[in-house]
């Protein structure tokens, strides 16, 4: 490879580097894409809801973890991956978040998109506070029965007490609104 093709190259990549830099800064400012839910009309928990408890996936130790033991208070499930700059971002001020809260009045778990390995290493240089799940690809299933169309990451979904999804969070979270949030439970 030639001088000027490389040249050109690079001149390529930091214009999509400048262009996604862009993008990133104009999404930040919408915030996350939200959907609110109305109950089902019976009262019974969503069928995806219903799915994600009867779950069974590992701690980030290996150990298979049953997710119907979060099943009677409010949840709030985030979907993440280590290589996602936006879940890394959003990951300190959720773990502050459920720290302080110590699941008095709510819960926060990880369900992570991403090898156990890939999990296990980020842990070691971020403090995490809630408990994390390895969910591999078969995660990105699991938030996609939850709402989660695009399978974009991070993912965050706001379960009731009652198991009905109230609201989905599609983007790095603004956390004004998930605090207003998890205040009307």
């Amino acid at each position: 490879m030639n001088k000027k093709n490389l040249a050109g190259y690079a001149i390529l990549a930091a214009a999509f580097a400048v262009f996604g830099a862009i993008a990133a800064v104009k999404q930040e400012t919408k915030g996350p894409l939200t959907t609110a839910y109305s109950p089902t009309s019976d009262g019974r928990p969503h069928s995806a809801v219903s799915n994600l408890y009867a779950q069974s996936l590992n701690d980030l130790s290996g150990k298979s973890q049953s997710l119907g033991q979060w099943k009677g208070k409010p949840l709030l499930v985030n979907f993440w991956a280590s290589w996602c700059a936006p879940c890394v971002q959003e990951m300190p001020e959720l773990s502050e978040l459920a720290a302080k809260d110590g699941g008095k009045r709510f819960n926060v778990i990880g369900i992570g998109i991403d090898s156990p390995a890939n999990l296990a290493e980020f842990v070691k240089k971020t403090k995490v506070s809630y408990p994390l799940y390895v969910g591999g690809m078969s995660g990105t299933d699991l938030s996609r029965e939850l709402g989660n169309v695009n399978g974009g990451l991070p993912f965050t979904v706001l379960i009731g007490p009652d198991g009905q999804v109230r609201k989905t969070y599609l983007g790095r979270l603004k956390f004004d609104q998930l605090r207003a949030d998890l205040a009307k439970l």
